[in-house]
């Protein structure tokens, strides 16, 4: 194999970690970098699926002694602890089933640059206008979620199963409408974001399974290991950025960097 896969998986790598937690798609950026660089070493969604659990790695290790507690307030009967179950296992079931229903549906016809850069727009314009709605915050602590709120949420989440529309900015959007806190709306799309991606990775992975091959594994772990180091650099940051800044310039970004996809795609075809 050519050093050229293992340069590609590098690069992709890094702009999953940066993105996945942002509300800018990492599915998007992926979606369009794999393009630029002609990256065809893997099949299927498999590559982009994969490297994802190495930012979900990250995750865990930074909010690991809180993932701790629950785990164990829920074997001893703790009330937050069960409320933050509650909340993550509600807000995960309406895109995993979405997504169940549709993945042909998505792989086959949503997964276009121009796509992409048309969700980029519209998921931007809709951060934009939330933001300066200043919706009262209601909520403060993931743990302070209600099954109603947390249902509510993952509704919206089922925006991200069009490539483009992000995650993480339907998650925040959802949140923000439903009256959470701007830190703990980021933090909730990251707890999300475990069952959520860990799911999708295992369906992708059993769908190509027989199109897998030893010869992948280099290029996944290369993949795997920069999602996680660029990821753990990115999260802490990012935190600390929307409790003082907000979502807003994650919108601008978006209607931005959107429109250049669109301009360089309609011109190109």
């Amino acid at each position: 194999m050519s050093e050229t896969p293992f340069l590609q998986a590098l690069i992709l790598g890094i702009v999953e970690g940066v993105t996945e937690f942002l509300p800018i798609s990492s599915t998007g950026h992926l979606v369009i970098a794999g393009d630029m660089l002609g990256f065809d070493a893997i099949p299927g969604e498999v590559f982009e699926t994969s490297i994802q659990i190495g930012a979900i790695l990250a995750i865990c290790t930074l909010y690991r002694e809180r993932l701790r507690a629950v785990t164990f307030g829920l074997f001893s009967g703790d009330a937050d602890a069960r409320r933050f179950a509650t909340a993550i296992i509600l807000a995960t079931m309406p895109m995993i089933l979405l997504g169940a229903v549709f993945y042909d549906f998505i792989v086959n016809v949503l997964f276009s640059p121009l796509v992409v850069a048309a969700a980029f727009i519209v998921g931007g314009a809709a951060i934009i206008i939330i933001e300066r709605l200043q919706i009262e915050e209601r909520v403060t602590e993931v743990e302070e979620l209600t099954p109603a709120t947390a249902l509510k949420i993952g509704t919206f989440q089922c925006l991200a199963l069009i490539p483009g529309m992000s995650r993480a900015g339907a998650t925040i959007i959802g949140a923000l409408i439903a009256g959470v806190e701007r830190k703990a709306a980021a933090e909730f799309s990251f707890f999300l974001a475990i069952p959520v991606i860990v799911g999708a990775t295992v369906f992708d992975v059993w769908g190509n399974r027989n199109a897998i091959e030893s010869g992948h594994l280099p290029v996944l772990a290369i993949g795997f290991v920069a999602a996680f180091l660029s990821a753990l650099v990115v999260v802490k940051w990012f935190v600390g950025f929307v409790s003082r800044h907000g979502f807003a310039v994650f919108g601008w970004y978006r209607i931005a960097f959107g429109g250049l996809l669109l301009a360089y795609y309609l011109t190109r075809a």
